[in-house]
Protein backbone atom coordinates (compact mmCIF):
# COMPACT_ATOMS: atom_id res chain seq x y z
CA UNK A 1 0.00 0.00 0.00
CA UNK A 2 1.35 3.43 -0.90
CA UNK A 3 1.07 6.15 1.72
CA UNK A 4 0.21 9.45 0.02
CA UNK A 5 -0.80 11.58 3.03
CA UNK A 6 2.41 13.49 3.72
CA UNK A 7 2.86 17.07 4.76
CA UNK A 8 4.90 17.81 1.65
CA UNK A 9 3.69 15.52 -1.09
CA UNK A 10 6.17 15.22 -3.96
CA UNK A 11 4.94 15.32 -7.57
CA UNK A 12 7.01 14.52 -10.63
CA UNK A 13 5.18 15.64 -13.78
CA UNK A 14 6.71 14.00 -16.85
CA UNK A 15 6.15 15.50 -20.29
CA UNK A 16 7.80 15.50 -23.71
CA UNK A 17 8.76 18.47 -25.90
CA UNK A 18 7.26 16.97 -29.05
CA UNK A 19 5.09 19.90 -30.03
CA UNK A 20 3.89 22.20 -27.27
CA UNK A 21 0.64 20.54 -26.18
CA UNK A 22 2.14 17.92 -23.87
CA UNK A 23 4.26 20.56 -22.10
CA UNK A 24 1.40 23.05 -21.75
CA UNK A 25 -0.83 20.34 -20.28
CA UNK A 26 1.85 19.54 -17.71
CA UNK A 27 2.25 23.19 -16.78
CA UNK A 28 -1.51 23.68 -16.43
CA UNK A 29 -1.76 20.70 -14.07
CA UNK A 30 1.19 21.90 -11.99
CA UNK A 31 -0.45 25.29 -11.44
CA UNK A 32 -3.67 23.65 -10.25
CA UNK A 33 -1.85 21.20 -7.97
CA UNK A 34 -0.23 24.20 -6.28
CA UNK A 35 -3.68 25.71 -5.77
CA UNK A 36 -5.16 22.65 -4.07
CA UNK A 37 -1.99 21.43 -2.29
CA UNK A 38 -0.03 24.48 -1.18
CA UNK A 39 2.71 22.41 0.47
CA UNK A 40 3.34 20.24 -2.57
CA UNK A 41 6.82 19.90 -4.04
CA UNK A 42 6.40 19.81 -7.83
CA UNK A 43 8.93 19.14 -10.58
CA UNK A 44 8.15 19.23 -14.30
CA UNK A 45 10.65 17.27 -16.41
CA UNK A 46 10.90 17.04 -20.19
CA UNK A 47 11.59 13.35 -20.65
CA UNK A 48 12.89 13.90 -24.19
CA UNK A 49 15.45 16.56 -23.31
CA UNK A 50 19.16 15.98 -23.81
CA UNK A 51 19.73 16.61 -20.10
CA UNK A 52 17.66 13.56 -19.23
CA UNK A 53 19.05 11.21 -21.87
CA UNK A 54 20.95 11.64 -25.12
CA UNK A 55 19.18 8.55 -26.48
CA UNK A 56 15.77 10.05 -25.67
CA UNK A 57 16.76 13.32 -27.32
CA UNK A 58 17.96 11.52 -30.47
CA UNK A 59 14.68 9.60 -30.64
CA UNK A 60 12.81 12.90 -30.46
CA UNK A 61 14.90 14.30 -33.31
CA UNK A 62 14.14 11.20 -35.39
CA UNK A 63 10.43 11.53 -34.62
CA UNK A 64 10.37 15.18 -35.72
CA UNK A 65 12.27 14.41 -38.92
CA UNK A 66 9.79 11.66 -39.71
CA UNK A 67 6.87 14.06 -39.21
CA UNK A 68 8.46 16.68 -41.43
CA UNK A 69 9.66 14.51 -44.31
CA UNK A 70 7.84 11.14 -44.28
CA UNK A 71 4.48 11.61 -42.53
CA UNK A 72 3.11 8.50 -44.24
CA UNK A 73 5.74 6.45 -42.40
CA UNK A 74 4.58 8.01 -39.13
CA UNK A 75 1.02 7.04 -40.03
CA UNK A 76 2.14 3.46 -40.60
CA UNK A 77 4.01 3.35 -37.27
CA UNK A 78 1.02 4.80 -35.43
CA UNK A 79 -1.36 2.21 -36.85
CA UNK A 80 1.19 -0.58 -36.44
CA UNK A 81 1.60 0.21 -32.74
CA UNK A 82 -2.15 0.22 -32.20
CA UNK A 83 -3.39 -2.96 -33.69
CA UNK A 84 -1.34 -6.09 -33.12
CA UNK A 85 0.96 -8.04 -30.84
CA UNK A 86 4.05 -6.99 -32.79
CA UNK A 87 3.16 -3.35 -32.22
CA UNK A 88 2.83 -3.95 -28.48
CA UNK A 89 6.20 -5.73 -28.54
CA UNK A 90 7.70 -2.60 -30.11
CA UNK A 91 6.20 -0.47 -27.33
CA UNK A 92 7.67 -2.85 -24.76
CA UNK A 93 11.12 -2.67 -26.36
CA UNK A 94 10.98 1.13 -26.38
CA UNK A 95 9.91 1.22 -22.71
CA UNK A 96 12.90 -0.93 -21.78
CA UNK A 97 15.23 1.45 -23.65
CA UNK A 98 13.98 4.43 -21.62
CA UNK A 99 13.80 2.48 -18.34
CA UNK A 100 17.17 3.64 -16.98
CA UNK A 101 16.66 7.39 -17.55
CA UNK A 102 13.28 7.16 -15.82
CA UNK A 103 14.72 5.19 -12.91
CA UNK A 104 17.43 7.84 -12.44
CA UNK A 105 14.79 10.59 -12.30
CA UNK A 106 12.75 8.70 -9.70
CA UNK A 107 15.82 8.15 -7.56
CA UNK A 108 16.70 11.85 -7.84
CA UNK A 109 13.24 13.27 -7.01
CA UNK A 110 11.70 10.54 -4.79
CA UNK A 111 8.15 11.33 -5.96
CA UNK A 112 5.00 10.13 -4.23
CA UNK A 113 3.12 10.77 -7.48
CA UNK A 114 4.24 10.68 -11.10
CA UNK A 115 1.92 12.20 -13.66
CA UNK A 116 2.67 11.68 -17.37
CA UNK A 117 1.31 13.77 -20.24
CA UNK A 118 3.07 11.65 -22.86
CA UNK A 119 3.16 7.86 -23.36
CA UNK A 120 6.96 7.52 -23.50
CA UNK A 121 7.62 8.20 -19.79
CA UNK A 122 4.39 6.37 -18.95
CA UNK A 123 5.70 3.14 -20.45
CA UNK A 124 8.96 3.43 -18.54
CA UNK A 125 7.10 4.05 -15.28
CA UNK A 126 4.91 1.00 -15.84
CA UNK A 127 7.97 -1.21 -16.23
CA UNK A 128 9.65 0.32 -13.18
CA UNK A 129 6.59 -0.49 -11.06
CA UNK A 130 6.79 -4.07 -12.33
CA UNK A 131 10.51 -4.73 -12.09
CA UNK A 132 11.69 -2.65 -9.12
CA UNK A 133 10.72 -1.87 -5.53
CA UNK A 134 10.19 1.82 -6.27
CA UNK A 135 6.68 2.85 -5.21
CA UNK A 136 4.66 5.80 -6.48
CA UNK A 137 1.19 6.65 -7.66
CA UNK A 138 1.12 6.77 -11.47
CA UNK A 139 -1.33 9.04 -13.27
CA UNK A 140 -1.59 9.48 -17.04
CA UNK A 141 -3.26 12.32 -18.95
CA UNK A 142 -4.22 11.43 -22.52
CA UNK A 143 -3.76 14.54 -24.64
CA UNK A 144 -5.92 13.57 -27.62
CA UNK A 145 -9.59 12.96 -28.33
CA UNK A 146 -9.20 9.26 -29.09
CA UNK A 147 -7.78 6.20 -27.33
CA UNK A 148 -4.75 4.48 -28.82
CA UNK A 149 -2.82 1.44 -27.61
CA UNK A 150 0.35 3.50 -27.27
CA UNK A 151 -1.19 4.97 -24.08
CA UNK A 152 -2.35 1.67 -22.57
CA UNK A 153 -0.05 0.13 -19.96
CA UNK A 154 -0.68 -1.93 -16.83
CA UNK A 155 -0.02 -0.59 -13.32
CA UNK A 156 -1.41 2.89 -14.09
CA UNK A 157 -3.33 4.06 -11.02
CA UNK A 158 -5.31 6.88 -12.65
CA UNK A 159 -6.15 7.66 -16.25
CA UNK A 160 -7.52 11.09 -17.24
CA UNK A 161 -9.26 11.21 -20.60
CA UNK A 162 -10.93 13.82 -22.78
CA UNK A 163 -14.29 12.19 -23.57
CA UNK A 164 -16.54 9.38 -22.25
CA UNK A 165 -15.83 7.13 -25.25
CA UNK A 166 -12.17 6.96 -24.23
CA UNK A 167 -13.14 6.08 -20.65
CA UNK A 168 -15.35 3.28 -21.94
CA UNK A 169 -12.44 1.97 -23.99
CA UNK A 170 -10.09 1.80 -21.00
CA UNK A 171 -12.72 0.14 -18.81
CA UNK A 172 -13.26 -2.44 -21.56
CA UNK A 173 -9.52 -3.16 -21.37
CA UNK A 174 -9.84 -4.00 -17.67
CA UNK A 175 -9.06 -0.77 -15.84
CA UNK A 176 -11.31 -0.19 -12.79
CA UNK A 177 -14.03 2.42 -13.48
CA UNK A 178 -13.09 4.41 -10.37
CA UNK A 179 -9.57 4.88 -11.76
CA UNK A 180 -10.58 6.31 -15.17
CA UNK A 181 -11.65 9.95 -15.03
CA UNK A 182 -13.33 11.92 -17.83
CA UNK A 183 -11.89 15.36 -17.14
CA UNK A 184 -11.15 16.81 -20.56
CA UNK A 185 -7.69 17.98 -21.66
CA UNK A 186 -5.98 20.36 -19.19
CA UNK A 187 -5.70 23.99 -20.28
CA UNK A 188 -4.20 26.97 -18.42
CA UNK A 189 -6.98 28.58 -16.38
CA UNK A 190 -5.73 32.03 -17.42
CA UNK A 191 -7.84 31.49 -20.51
CA UNK A 192 -10.88 32.19 -18.32
CA UNK A 193 -9.47 35.59 -17.33
CA UNK A 194 -9.01 36.99 -20.85
CA UNK A 195 -10.78 40.20 -21.88
CA UNK A 196 -13.62 40.09 -24.37
CA UNK A 197 -12.88 40.16 -28.10
CA UNK A 198 -12.89 43.95 -28.32
CA UNK A 199 -10.55 44.19 -25.32
CA UNK A 200 -8.19 41.61 -26.77
CA UNK A 201 -7.99 43.49 -30.07
CA UNK A 202 -7.30 46.72 -28.23
CA UNK A 203 -4.53 45.05 -26.20
CA UNK A 204 -2.94 43.84 -29.45
CA UNK A 205 -3.48 47.15 -31.31
CA UNK A 206 -5.61 45.45 -33.97
CA UNK A 207 -8.31 47.07 -36.07
CA UNK A 208 -11.73 46.63 -34.51
CA UNK A 209 -13.68 46.64 -37.79
CA UNK A 210 -11.96 43.90 -39.84
CA UNK A 211 -12.39 40.12 -39.67
CA UNK A 212 -9.49 38.59 -37.75
CA UNK A 213 -8.16 35.19 -38.80
CA UNK A 214 -5.46 33.42 -36.77
CA UNK A 215 -3.09 30.95 -38.44
CA UNK A 216 -1.23 28.52 -36.19
CA UNK A 217 0.94 25.47 -36.78
CA UNK A 218 1.57 24.42 -33.19
CA UNK A 219 4.78 24.97 -31.24
CA UNK A 220 6.81 23.54 -34.12
CA UNK A 221 5.32 25.85 -36.74
CA UNK A 222 4.14 22.97 -38.94
CA UNK A 223 1.22 22.92 -41.34
CA UNK A 224 2.13 24.72 -44.56
CA UNK A 225 1.45 28.26 -43.32
CA UNK A 226 3.13 29.91 -46.31
CA UNK A 227 0.87 28.00 -48.68
CA UNK A 228 -2.10 29.09 -46.57
CA UNK A 229 -1.06 32.73 -46.88
CA UNK A 230 -0.79 32.38 -50.67
CA UNK A 231 -4.33 31.00 -50.66
CA UNK A 232 -5.70 33.74 -48.40
CA UNK A 233 -4.15 36.50 -50.52
CA UNK A 234 -6.77 35.61 -53.14
CA UNK A 235 -9.56 36.81 -50.83
CA UNK A 236 -10.30 40.37 -51.92
CA UNK A 237 -11.90 41.75 -48.76
CA UNK A 238 -9.51 43.24 -46.24
CA UNK A 239 -8.74 41.03 -43.25
CA UNK A 240 -6.37 41.00 -40.31
CA UNK A 241 -4.20 37.88 -40.43
CA UNK A 242 -2.33 36.79 -37.31
CA UNK A 243 0.40 34.20 -37.81
CA UNK A 244 2.07 32.23 -35.00
CA UNK A 245 5.22 30.56 -36.36
CA UNK A 246 6.14 28.83 -33.11
CA UNK A 247 9.81 27.84 -32.90
CA UNK A 248 10.10 27.74 -36.68
CA UNK A 249 12.45 30.72 -37.17
CA UNK A 250 12.65 30.28 -40.95
CA UNK A 251 8.87 30.48 -41.17
CA UNK A 252 8.74 33.57 -38.98
CA UNK A 253 11.31 35.33 -41.17
CA UNK A 254 9.51 34.34 -44.38
CA UNK A 255 6.18 35.68 -43.10
CA UNK A 256 7.75 38.95 -41.98
CA UNK A 257 9.00 39.48 -45.53
CA UNK A 258 5.40 39.26 -46.73
CA UNK A 259 4.08 42.03 -44.47
CA UNK A 260 4.79 45.01 -46.79
CA UNK A 261 3.19 43.42 -49.85
CA UNK A 262 0.18 41.62 -48.35
CA UNK A 263 -3.27 42.92 -49.31
CA UNK A 264 -4.28 42.16 -45.71
CA UNK A 265 -3.09 43.51 -42.37
CA UNK A 266 -0.50 40.85 -41.52
CA UNK A 267 1.11 40.30 -38.11
CA UNK A 268 3.54 37.54 -37.11
CA UNK A 269 4.84 36.09 -33.85
CA UNK A 270 7.36 33.36 -33.12
CA UNK A 271 6.93 31.24 -30.01
CA UNK A 272 4.69 33.39 -27.82
CA UNK A 273 2.97 33.33 -24.45
CA UNK A 274 0.16 35.44 -25.95
CA UNK A 275 -1.38 32.69 -28.07
CA UNK A 276 -4.55 32.60 -25.97
CA UNK A 277 -4.95 36.38 -26.29
CA UNK A 278 -4.50 36.07 -30.07
CA UNK A 279 -7.21 33.41 -30.12
CA UNK A 280 -9.50 35.61 -28.06
CA UNK A 281 -9.08 38.46 -30.55
CA UNK A 282 -9.93 36.26 -33.54
CA UNK A 283 -13.13 35.44 -35.39
CA UNK A 284 -11.68 32.23 -36.78
CA UNK A 285 -8.60 30.05 -36.30
CA UNK A 286 -6.94 28.08 -39.11
CA UNK A 287 -4.82 25.38 -37.56
CA UNK A 288 -3.64 21.82 -37.45
CA UNK A 289 -5.90 19.84 -35.10
CA UNK A 290 -3.58 19.59 -32.13
CA UNK A 291 -5.65 18.57 -29.12
CA UNK A 292 -4.57 21.39 -26.81
CA UNK A 293 -5.19 24.11 -29.41
CA UNK A 294 -8.58 22.58 -30.09
CA UNK A 295 -9.36 22.46 -26.36
CA UNK A 296 -8.51 26.15 -26.01
CA UNK A 297 -10.66 26.99 -29.03
CA UNK A 298 -13.56 25.04 -27.47
CA UNK A 299 -13.34 27.06 -24.26
CA UNK A 300 -13.24 30.35 -26.18
CA UNK A 301 -16.04 29.30 -28.52
CA UNK A 302 -13.67 29.99 -31.40
CA UNK A 303 -14.66 28.43 -34.77
CA UNK A 304 -11.86 26.42 -36.38
CA UNK A 305 -10.77 25.53 -39.88
CA UNK A 306 -8.65 22.39 -39.59
CA UNK A 307 -6.10 21.22 -42.16
CA UNK A 308 -3.01 19.04 -42.62
CA UNK A 309 -3.44 16.86 -39.53
CA UNK A 310 -0.54 14.66 -38.48
CA UNK A 311 -1.65 11.19 -39.61
CA UNK A 312 -3.19 9.25 -36.77
CA UNK A 313 -3.97 11.24 -33.61
CA UNK A 314 -4.61 14.63 -35.19
CA UNK A 315 -6.84 13.08 -37.83
CA UNK A 316 -8.94 11.58 -35.06
CA UNK A 317 -9.02 14.95 -33.27
CA UNK A 318 -10.36 16.50 -36.48
CA UNK A 319 -13.02 13.80 -36.74
CA UNK A 320 -14.15 14.57 -33.19
CA UNK A 321 -14.33 18.36 -33.72
CA UNK A 322 -16.21 18.14 -37.01
CA UNK A 323 -18.61 15.50 -35.68
CA UNK A 324 -19.57 17.95 -32.91
CA UNK A 325 -19.96 20.87 -35.36
CA UNK A 326 -17.11 22.77 -33.74
CA UNK A 327 -14.88 22.96 -36.83
CA UNK A 328 -14.61 22.69 -40.59
CA UNK A 329 -12.01 20.26 -41.97
CA UNK A 330 -10.36 21.27 -45.26
CA UNK A 331 -9.06 18.12 -46.95
CA UNK A 332 -6.27 17.96 -49.56
CA UNK A 333 -7.46 19.42 -52.84
CA UNK A 334 -10.12 21.57 -51.19
CA UNK A 335 -9.82 25.36 -51.06
CA UNK A 336 -8.69 26.81 -47.77
CA UNK A 337 -9.45 30.34 -48.93
CA UNK A 338 -12.88 29.18 -50.06
CA UNK A 339 -13.64 27.74 -46.62
CA UNK A 340 -12.50 30.90 -44.82
CA UNK A 341 -14.36 33.16 -47.24
CA UNK A 342 -17.58 31.14 -46.92
CA UNK A 343 -17.49 31.25 -43.13
CA UNK A 344 -16.80 34.99 -42.95
CA UNK A 345 -19.61 35.58 -45.45
CA UNK A 346 -22.12 33.63 -43.35
CA UNK A 347 -22.02 34.81 -39.72
CA UNK A 348 -24.78 32.36 -38.80
CA UNK A 349 -22.42 29.48 -39.67
CA UNK A 350 -19.70 30.99 -37.51
CA UNK A 351 -22.22 31.26 -34.67
CA UNK A 352 -23.18 27.59 -35.04
CA UNK A 353 -19.53 26.52 -34.96
CA UNK A 354 -18.94 28.70 -31.90
CA UNK A 355 -21.84 27.06 -30.09
CA UNK A 356 -20.56 23.61 -31.08
CA UNK A 357 -17.13 24.46 -29.72
CA UNK A 358 -18.48 25.67 -26.37
CA UNK A 359 -20.49 22.46 -26.03
CA UNK A 360 -17.18 20.52 -26.15
CA UNK A 361 -15.38 22.76 -23.63
CA UNK A 362 -13.95 21.43 -20.34
CA UNK A 363 -12.34 24.53 -18.77
CA UNK A 364 -11.88 22.92 -15.32
CA UNK A 365 -9.93 19.88 -16.55
CA UNK A 366 -6.60 20.76 -14.90
CA UNK A 367 -8.30 21.55 -11.60
CA UNK A 368 -10.28 18.32 -11.69
CA UNK A 369 -7.08 16.34 -12.24
CA UNK A 370 -5.32 18.13 -9.39
CA UNK A 371 -8.21 17.43 -7.02
CA UNK A 372 -7.99 13.70 -7.68
CA UNK A 373 -4.39 13.66 -6.47
CA UNK A 374 -5.00 16.07 -3.60
CA UNK A 375 -7.66 13.68 -2.32
CA UNK A 376 -4.86 11.36 -1.29
CA UNK A 377 -6.57 8.17 -2.41
CA UNK A 378 -4.28 5.26 -1.65
CA UNK A 379 -3.49 2.87 -4.47
CA UNK A 380 -2.25 -0.68 -4.56
CA UNK A 381 -2.91 -1.94 -8.12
Amino acid sequence: MIETQRKHRRYLIMTASIGSGHVKAAEAIAREVRRVDADAIIEIVDFMSRGVSTVNWLMKRLYLLMLAFVPDLYDYCYKFAGGNATGRLSDTAFSLVVYRPMARLIDAYHPDTILCTHPFPEGACSFIKRFSRRQFRLGVVLTDYSLHEIWVYPRVDDYFVAIPKMRDGLIAKGFPPECVHTTGIPVDRKILELPDKAGARKALSLAADKPVVLLMGGGLGLGGIETMLDDLERIEGKMTLLVVAGRNEDLELAVRKRVPTSRHELHVWGFTQRAQLLMRASDLIVTKPGALTMSEAFILGLPSVLHDPIPGPEEENAVYATAHDAAVWVHPGESLAGAVKALLKHPERLTALSEGARACARPQAALDIARVFASGRETSH
